[in-house]
This record gives structure tokens, sequence and C-alpha cells, in this order.
């Protein structure tokens, strides 16, 4: 007769079994290690019972070895009848073959009809399964989030009864059930063999019936919701970091609601004094089922409520309370008395309530109501400059003023709040000094913490204030992180810093003017823009030009520098720092606006060095260079007298850690501008590194910045406007206020469909994908996403371009037909068009395609273009008559190039970031354009570029984009998520 067993192994039912005693089998030697059990069947006749003989590799079934510790002599064990087990015997050690089944396997198993040959733990295990099926069945069940890397489980939900059948199941637990688990404590031996089992069986069983419901249901929300319900019905559990952080509170609520269904929870409230009696924490009970409805536990002493409240609420707020006693032992104080109703505490008692207590018994799962107490303690920064100005006006960051504080008791009103009197800062110092935490002030309770309070109330009684440097004060009126031990409600400066501090409202900076010698005319925001540099290079700080592409930082700039030379202002050379494809740029812009300047390009192998270098600058006005010469060159360049550092495209100091941020920080000067058309593309970090250049250390340190400013909900955006506002200048041309006569950006999506043979190649792609995927780990999934997007974007484009054969383009993609198409109508009506790709090698291919299809000049730009050949084309494609097409590399010519010839953008493929896609299409829409600017960006209906695109329209919220560069960003989608952004619809096909 053959007997089968199973135990609970950690997250698998080991399964095994014994029948007749095996021939030769080996006995015990009786010095306590483990033997081959002598009637144990092997692997092969464990997979035969099991029905998994036939069946190929499975990673939910897996042989192995088990030891056990069994009834017995020392030759042999005890051989099983399968009849209940009698008393206490004689046990040795024996190992066994076992079937490791996972979760999903060892469900199948139990669920099978009964076996007349299980044994006792096999029997109580299937009782385990049919609990768990009766708790999915009930509706008894809640979903989690567990382990790490977060998956997604069904648990059995906390009710009273659940609890109370699982205890019965733990009584009735058989000694062979735990015979792998020999001198284990009784709690132990629980978790592991009855409620492990049950956790990992419950989701079984509630996945396996889940199944047929889900099964053909479209997965196309991507709510975290969604996201939850896949990875619960799914044979992918995994739960990306978003959705958990998103879901992990609302579940923990979840759970704590059905816990308390059906009966009356215990509830503290901590009510503050009048005056300076003590303290209560009233004891009030409420329905967890409806926490709206809550009663005064002392009116339920007096019979009241009773419409709403279960019987026995009286006896369960006692116990409640017990249990509560247990996490704060002054509440026994309360259990001594036959109707408790409240615990009364002194301050320092009430301060240990709110600092400790309360998270305890909040952590323990009872509701806890504290009274509002955040501070209400603020601060005033006066900055007085000294008497003596330095040169130009202004005052030096490095430059003493004199800084002094007020201590505020900041209300409900508009203002910052009124002046603590001398006794209440006295009494103030007292309590900071015995460590109170929580404070009353004019009537009013509030929590603060006593070391700030203390340092903040040092700071105060300096009645001479103290001596800062000029960027340390305005760091601390700025309320930069770290700067004061209270929140800074108002600054107030004399002067020009005071004109900073107020954000310009009590007095404009001087205009400028168009400058003498300046070729053109400046418009009013420009003059605005020039006026507001030379401003705070007076105070010898840094600034941030933001405006947008096209508005004339590159004229506002030299506006600055011909206003200086025309007063002979600047005491030293400015150095601009720019991409290499603009510096052309800037030569040319600086002979038309500011033919006055001496401009010095130091760029090229024959870029003078030493003493010819220094002879150089010293007779320059302006030395434009590269963000590569500085590179290279820092020590020599760091040397050099300048009074002013400028970066262009100062984006490119994004990452403030690689080596060119660093070299251009590094260059010594008395002021530095930072020009962007985008201050932040993905994220508030990359502020942080521009504004270090512009201003080193007025924003603390990256770390220091960012925990400051980053807030459970997202970035706190009025704190970084507060901290950066006077340091950064963005102006936008979609203002009118600003720019009136630039005509209209019109935006269009321009759907296209795949061709058969294009359909075909995108699902064999989106198929290795998924193949791939599931063998992959988490360092090979973040290549594999990237390398299928790239493949896909190269299907959508042409076949030719995936394929990399050279083969022929015409009739083989529906996008290819459809940008012939538009550049067609634009040359039929004279029109130019600027095309952007990311694609060098597809450019190099449609150059000569679109030249021979639309009969009109077709240029080809891209980053192997030497500077000279680059200038020579922007220069052709502005002065041609006639329609033309201008092909551009986007990474290559997404910046610094004026084209404002063109009234058409195409983007041919997306780079699948809004900042990046806007920059290109600013190479004609910008000042100097005069006609209404078509943009267009080609997108394949049904597949990875149109749910790419609805998801950037959904994350563009920071700065008009807080994506990623490129599509680095979509490595951490979860593999559903994936799925559904690669998946091919039928609408992709042209019919």
């Amino acid at each position: 007769m053959r007997i089968v067993h199973g135990v609970w192994d950690g997250d698998a039912l080991a399964v095994w079994a014994e029948g007749v005693p095996a021939a030769g089998g080996e006995t015990g030697s009786g010095d306590g290690r483990p033997r081959a059990h002598p009637f144990a069947v092997d692997a092969r006749g464990l997979r035969a019972l099991a029905g998994t003989a036939d069946a190929g590799p499975d990673a939910e079934v897996r042989a192995a070895h088990l030891d056990l510790t069994l009834p017995g002599s020392v030759d042999a064990p005890s051989a099983s009848t399968g009849a209940p087990e009698a008393g206490p015997a004689a046990v040795h050690p024996w190992r066994v073959p076992v079937l490791r089944l996972g979760a999903a396997r060892a469900e199948e198993f139990l669920n099978r009809a009964d076996r007349t040959d299980a044994g006792p733990s096999l029997a109580h295990l299937r009782a385990v399964r049919d609990f768990a099926e009766l708790l999915v069945r009930s509706g008894c069940v809640l979903p989690d989030l567990v382990g790490d890397p977060l998956r997604a489980r069904w648990r059995p939900a906390p009710l009273d009864w659940a609890e109370e059948h699982l205890a019965a199941l733990t009584a009735a637990l058989p000694p062979s059930a735990r015979a792998h688990l020999p001198g284990r404590a009784p709690d132990a031996v629980a978790r592991a063999c009855v409620l492990a089992p049950l956790e990992l069986l419950t989701d079984a069983v509630a996945r396996r019936l889940a199944e047929d419901r889900s099964a053909g249901a479209g997965r196309t929300d991507p709510r975290p919701g969604r996201r939850l319900a896949a990875a619960l019905t799914g044979g992918d559990t995994r739960v990306d970091a978003d959705t958990a952080a998103r879901l992990r509170g609302p579940l923990r609520e979840w759970r704590s609601r059905v816990r308390g269904a059906g009966r009356a929870a215990l509830l503290f409230l901590l009510r503050e004094p009048d005056r300076e009696g003590p303290w209560a924490v009233e004891f009030w009970v409420r329905s967890v089922a409806d926490p709206g409805l809550r009663l005064p536990l002392e009116q339920v002493w007096r019979g009241e409520g009773a419409a709403w409240l279960p019987a026995d609420v009286g006896t369960t707020a006692l116990a409640d309370l017990r249990r509560a006693a247990r996490h704060h032992p002054p509440l026994r104080r309360a259990l001594g008395d036959l109707a408790p109703t409240r615990l009364l505490l002194r301050t320092e008692e009430a301060q240990e309530f709110v600092t400790g207590a309360a998270p305890r018994l909040s952590a323990a799962g009872f509701a806890v109501v504290l009274p509002e107490l955040r501070s209400g303690l603020g601060l005033r920064v006066r900055v007085e400059e000294p008497p003596r100005r330095r040169r130009g006006g202004g005052v030096g960051p490095s430059e003493l003023v004199d800084v002094s504080f007020e201590a505020l008791l900041r209300g409900g009103g508009e203002g910052p709040g009124t002046p603590l009197t001398e006794e209440e800062l006295d009494e103030l110092a007292e309590l900071a000094r015995l460590k109170r935490s929580l404070v009353r002030v004019r009537g009013r309770w509030m929590e603060v913490d006593p070391e700030r309070l203390g340092a903040a109330l040092d700071l105060v009684r300096r009645r001479g204030g103290r001596r800062m440097r000029t960027d340390e004060a305005l760091r601390t009126a700025l309320g930069a992180p770290g700067s004061a031990p209270l929140p800074v409600a108002d600054a107030v400066a004399s002067g020009p810093l005071g004109a900073l501090l107020d954000g310009g409202t009590r007095a404009e900076p001087r205009p400028m003017g168009t400058p003498p010698g300046f070729g053109g005319t400046l418009r009013p925001y420009q003059d605005r823009g020039a006026s507001w540099l030379r401003f705070l290079g007076e105070l010898g700080l840094g600034a941030v030009l933001a405006d947008d592409m096209g508005l004339g930082k590159t004229v506002q700039l030299l506006a600055l520098l011909t206003d200086e030379r025309a007063h002979g202002a600047a005491p030293g050379p400015t150095l601009l720092v720019c991409p290499v494809s603009l510096v052309g740029n800037w030569r040319r812009e600086a002979e038309r606006f500011a033919p006055s300047l001496r401009v010095h390009v130091q760029h090229g192998p024959d870029r003078p060095t030493g003493n010819a270098l220094a002879r150089l600058v010293g007779a320059c006005d302006l030395v434009v260079t590269t963000y590569g010469v500085v590179s290279r060159d820092g020590e020599e360049l760091a040397g050099m007298p300048w009074h002013r550092v400028v970066c262009d495209e100062a984006q490119a100091l994004k990452n403030a850690g690689t080596r060119q941020a660093r070299a251009v920080r590094a260059l010594p000067a008395a002021t530095r501008i930072a020009l962007t058309g985008t201050p932040v593309e993905n994220n508030l970090g990359e502020l942080w590194s521009v504004m270090e250049f512009a201003n080193p250390g007025l924003l603390g340190t990256a770390a220091a910045f960012e925990a400051a400013v980053e807030g459970e909900e997202g970035p706190d955006t009025g704190l970084v406007r507060r901290m950066t506002g006077p340091f950064v200048l963005r102006r936008l041309k979609t203002d009118r206020s600003i720019i009136a006569d630039l005509p209209e950006k019109t935006e269009m999506r321009t759907w296209c469909t795949l061709t058969p043979e294009q359909a075909s190649l995108y699902k064999a792609v989106v198929d290795d994908m998924g193949e791939r995927m599931a063998e992959a780990t988490e360092k090979e999934r973040r290549g594999l996403v990237l390398a299928t997007m790239s493949r896909l974007k190269q299907i959508c484009n042409h076949p030719a371009q995936f394929l990399g054969d050279g083969s022929a383009l015409p009739g083989r993609s529906g996008k290819l037909e459809r940008l012939e198409s538009i550049l067609g109508e634009a040359a039929a009506e004279g029109d130019k068009a600027l095309c952007f790709t990311q694609y060098a090698r597809f450019g190099e291919r449609l150059e000569p395609y679109l030249r021979s299809r639309l009969g009109v000049p077709v240029l080809w730009l891209h980053g192997g273009t030497p500077r000279a050949e680059r200038e020579r084309m922007t220069e052709l494609f502005q002065t041609l008559d006639g329609p033309a097409v201008f092909l551009l590399s986007l990474k290559a010519a997404g910046t610094g190039l004026n084209l404002t010839a063109a009234n058409h953008v195409v983007h041919v493929d997306r780079w699948w970031n809004p900042a990046v896609e806007d920059q290109a299409t600013d190479r004609a829409f910008r000042i100097g354009q005069r006609r209404d600017v078509q943009v267009r960006k080609l997108v394949c209906v049904g597949t990875v570029e149109e749910r790419v695109d609805e998801m950037i329209e959904r994350k563009s919220a920071l700065a008009d984009s807080a994506v990623a560069t490129g599509e680095a960003w979509l490595a951490g989608l979860s593999v559903e998520d994936l799925r559904e952004v690669v998946r091919l619809s039928p609408e992709a096909v042209a019919g």
C-alpha cells in the first residue's frame, strides 16, 4: 500500500510518498545523521502520482530531498497506514525524495478528488486549501503588495470568524505535517505549516478563479488600479514602484476597514487645554464600516448610540483599550475606572503622546486624532547694505552685509505675521531650554523643534545682528535649505537687494534702451531682459535668462556687452561657452548687432595658447569658445582675467557631475550668465545644476535642494519659484503680452498606417521581445526594452531602415508615402520645409529619394557636417528662391539654427521628448518668421508611436516636459504596460 504525504516547506508543497520497502535500502546508523528512507518513492514515481511525468521543464515543479524526523526504530521508520497517528514514540532523522510544487501547482494537486492514499499531513493541507477557496468564494480576500521586488498577492481578510477557523486548523495540525521542523516553537510551526500555505494557496485559488473571467479582456487602462488588477490575475505578479507608491496607502486603509467590519473600533482624540489645565486623551468609538459615525465612549456607557452600535461595543472597547495599553502604558491608568472615558495628561506627557505614542498606536491599527499643532513661528530677515558700494553700484557676493532677525507669529491672514514681545521670547527660550516641543503662544498651542527654536531665538537676541556675505544673506532671505532654523516668513532689504527680493515690485531695473553702436532696435521685452542682466551683474550675482527659443537671448546679451563697452563699465572680457554648432552663429550675430565689440573665436586645432592667448584675451570684449575646448583647456582658461562667463544652451550643464560641467564651473569670474530655452527638461535637479553654475552655493547642495523641494505629492513648485525666481527670467513666445507680432504655430498629428510588410516585421519583433523578456534579468531587461523600441520605430519609418539591406524605398512604407504627400503639397505652394529625423542613416537614404521624387532642392545636415558646410547650407536655404526641403538630424540640428525661411516643420520620427522636439521646431518658429508655421508629427496609428505619444501628453507637466530624454524612461515600465505599449492594433494596417 502506498501513502502520500505533503509538508509545506517555505514557498512550496513538498510531496513525498512511501510504499513497498526498497530492496537493499539503507537503514539508520544511530549517529543522528539522516539516512535514506527505505520505503520512500523515488522522484520518477512522485512525478507519476503528481501527474507531471510527461511535462516539460517547469519552474513550479522541482525534484529535491528533504530531511524529516519520523517515529520508528534506529533501523527503519515505522510504516504509515494512513490511520491517525498515535502518541509519542522514538523519532529519528530520515532523508526522503520530494517533489516541490509551487503555489499554483500545489493548489491544483490538492484540488483533485479526495485521495484514498493521502496521509494525515496531506489531508490537513487539503483542508487548508478548502479553507482558502472558502475565503475567496466568500469575498474574504484583499489585494496586497509583498516582497522585494514588490509583487501583487491576494491575502485572506483579517476577519474574526476567519481567525477562529484558522485557530482550529492550527490545533488540528498532525505531527507528520511538522516532521521537517523538529524543535521549532509552536508559533513558528503554526506560521510555517498553516499561515504560510494559507496565504499562498489563497492567492493561487483567487488567480485560478479569476483567470476565466479575465481571459480576453483588454488591459489598456494605465491607472495604478488596473496595473494592480493585471498583476493579480496574470502570470506576471510584479508591480512597478510608481504603482506601488500610489496604492500602498489605500490598500492599508482597505485592510483596516475590513478588519473592523461589523464592529466598533476605539479611537483616541487628543484635546488641548483651554488655558493651563491638563490635556485629555478622549476615548471614542467609531463604526469601521462607516468611519464618519463616531461617539464618545462616555455616551456609550450611558446607553446612547444603540441604533448603529453592536451590542458588545463596551466589551470590545475595553479589550481594545487593554491592547492599546501595551503600546502606551499610561493608558493603564484609565483601565482602573469601571467605565473609562479619558486619560488626563500633563504637558510633558502630551508631548510624548504626540511624538511617540500616537505613531505607535497608529501603526498598531488604532485611529488617533491630534489637534492642529503645526508651528506658527517664523522669521523676518533684514539685510542692510554697507554704505560703501563696489564699482558699478552693486554689492559683491563676497562682501559683508548686516543681517538681523525678528521672530514672528504667523496667523491665517495674508501678511507675514506679527512680532513676538520680549516676554514671549523669554518664555519660549525657557521652553526651548527644557526641550519642550509643545508650546503655547498667545493662547495657541503649536509643535516646534526645541533645538531649532533655540537656535532661532539665539539669532533674534543678537541685537546688533550679524555680518554675512551677500550670497549667504540672500540664501537666508530666500529660505534656501538649511539657511535658517525657522521658516523665513518675510525678508526686508535696502537698495538693490531690496528690489531683487521684492521681485521688481518696488524698483524696476533702470531701462537700458538701445545702446549706442548697437546694430538694431531692442524690443521692449528685450530691453527689460538686458536691463535685468545688467542689474544682477551690478549686484555681483549670476542670472539665468531662460526665454523661450527664438525670443532673442543672443541679442539681449550682445546689447548688454555693447552697453558696457559704450560706457566703459566692463572691467574685463566676457567668455562665452557654447556648442560647436553655434560658434559661427555667435560670430555672425556679433558682427551684425555689435560691430564695435572686439571678438575672438577660441576654437580649432590652431587656436592660440599661452602668452598669445593672454594677449588676445586682454584686447577682447568677447571670447567665444566651446564646451569641448573648456573641457580640454580648462586649466589655461581658468587663469585668464574673465569679468563674466556665459554659457549658451546651458542645459549642457544639467548633469552636474560630468567633466564638462565641472570644468565650466571652475572658470573664475565676477559674474555668470546661463542662457537656455529649457531650464528644466526632465527634473528639478537640472535646474539646480544650472543655478549652481550661475550662483555657486546659493541653493545649497543638490541633496539638500532636492530634500527641500521634493514632497510626497511631487515638487513644491512654489518653494522652487521663491528660491530661484529672483535669478531666473523666463518669457514665452505664446504670451501675447511679451510679443504680439509673432505669427501662429499650428501643431498637428499626422496619422500613418503600416504596409503588410511593416506589420509582419513589427509583429515578429514584438513576439521576440515577449519571449526574451521572460528570461531576462533586470539589467538585461532595460537594454532589451530600449533595443526593441528602436527597432519598432525603424520599422514604422521603413522596412529598409530596419533591415539595413539597401533595398528599394518606394511602395513599402505608409509613413514615407505620407511624407511625400506633405512635402509635395508644400512644394506646390512654393513653400520651404524642415524635416527632422533622429536616424542619420535613414536621412542619407531620404535625401536622394526626396530630391528625385519632389524635383526641388533637398539639403541634408547631420552630425558629421563640417561647421563651414553647415553655415553654407543654412545661408543657402535662407536665401534660395522657390521651394526647398532641409532634411536635418534632430540631435545635430535641434538647436542654434535660424531657418525662418521655412514655414513647414515635419518630425518624421519622434524623439519622445517634447522639449527636444520644441527646440527643433523653433528653428523656424522664432523672431524673423513672418508666416504661420505648420508643425506635423508623423505617428503610425495603432503602434508604439501612438501609445507613447499619448503617454507623453499625460506626463508633460514639469516645465513642459517631465519625460526623460529619448526613450530611456520607457525601460522603467512594467512588463504588462510594455506589452500594451508595443501591441499592434488592427487599425495599424491599411485595409
